[in-house]
């Protein structure tokens, strides 16, 4: 769960509490300190291997998870593996939505590769997959090699740029035509993009979206699972720069004067519940319009390419201005998201295939990077 700010604010009355005492001034001043440090240390590696791969941990992926961990043992080669640990079993119990963050993954790492005259060839998932899941077996094997003959890929310029804009779109903005076939033509030819600008569908989906929410919201188990990642607080996120960052003035006060934790965020009744759900619904009102990807099946291959093709779509977007905030809870796979899914497929998949994502485009704020691990955490064996 992603909360607008500035709608937090106005639902919980956050400037009384930013202006309680000296100490808590203090206290709300504060700001991760080392969370944010990959972002600045991307590209500043001198082997390639390292380097590609400080530019690919900044890539999105569900929950700011971080699923990937990896082996650096063999030379001019990367073993990726998904951290079991970084699953999430409720939501997305095929780690199909894991398996598509580790498809932008592998494109943002060939994107930096490239800025370096190194082609990667992959092999995904050499000893084999399981549609049940994610297992011990490694992802991919990515084989680093020179190639002086090979073309940077120009979406790369807004790699450090790129956000996933969880903030409410200027609703007085119009998305243009030419903008959206922009974004269709950065995708690869096995996957199919869809998008739409119409209003009646805009108003369709901004409902659908919302209900969705709130059934992953209201489904004890999946909105747990997202409670147990919140990292609020800036001690907090910089202690475990992954999960979901509700640091910064507002969450430091509230949590201060009481008024969010875990607990709150978990109990239906509370006004911190109740909060919450009102902002995510106002944002998902601001969608100016929609986009999505759909795959001909929905094998592990589909599902990393259009991972690959995501971060494609929000690098292209970025360049242009564009918010896209990926929205895809009612592509979820467990019981009580089963109407939604259903309806969605029948709507944007009437032939055949799998919609993997879904996101909603407008204008919105500058807002800042999602704090990330470093490097070094990540790697297994080198």
């Amino acid at each position: 769960m992603s909360l607008s700010r500035r709608r937090m604010l106005a639902i919980l009355g956050g400037g009384t509490v930013v202006a309680a005492n000296s100490f808590a001034g203090y206290r709300l001043s504060r700001s991760p300190t080392t969370a944010f440090q990959p972002w600045d240390m991307a590209g500043s590696y001198v082997e390639p291997r390292r380097r590609a791969l400080s530019f690919a941990l900044l890539a999105p992926n569900p929950h700011n998870q971080q699923p990937w961990l990896v082996d650096l043992s063999e030379p001019d080669t990367v073993v990726i593996y998904a951290n079991p640990a970084k699953l999430l079993p409720e939501t997305d119990p095929l780690n199909r939505q894991i398996t598509i963050g580790m498809g932008a993954f592998f494109e943002l790492m060939r994107m930096a590769a490239a800025e370096d005259g190194f082609r990667v060839e992959f092999d995904y998932f050499p000893d084999g997959a399981s549609p049940a899941g994610l297992d011990h077996r490694p992802i991919a094997r990515a084989v680093f090699a020179r190639d002086p003959s090979l073309s940077a890929d120009t979406l790369f310029a807004h790699v450090l740029t790129r956000r996933s804009n969880k903030e409410p779109f200027d609703t007085s903005r119009p998305v243009a035509p030419d903008d959206v076939a922009r974004l269709a033509g950065v995708t690869g030819s096995e996957i199919r993009f869809g998008a739409t600008l119409d209003p009646e569908e805009i108003a369709f989906y901004r409902e659908m979206t919302v209900d969705a929410l709130r059934v992953e919201l209201t489904t004890p188990r999946t909105h747990k699972e997202s409670v147990d990642v919140f990292r609020i607080g800036h001690r907090e996120v910089d202690a475990n720069p992954d999960g979901i960052d509700l640091a910064g003035p507002m969450f430091e006060g509230l949590k201060l004067a009481g008024l969010f934790d875990r607990e709150k965020a978990s109990d239906p009744t509370s006004f911190a519940f109740k909060g919450g759900l009102d902002a995510v619904a106002a944002y998902c009102m601001t969608a100016m319009g929609f986009v999505w990807l759909v795959t001909p099946e929905n094998t592990r291959r589909d599902q990393l390419s259009a991972g690959r093709d995501w971060l494609r779509v929000n690098l292209a977007a970025t360049g242009l201005g564009l918010g896209l905030h990926p929205v895809s809870q009612a592509l979820q796979e467990y019981p009580e998201m089963q109407d939604h899914y259903e309806t969605i497929h029948r709507r944007l998949a009437p032939e055949g295939g799998t919609v993997q994502m879904f996101g909603r485009i407008g204008y919105g704020p500058t807002v800042g990077p999602s704090p990330r691990w470093t490097l070094e955490h990540k790697v297994v064996a080198s």
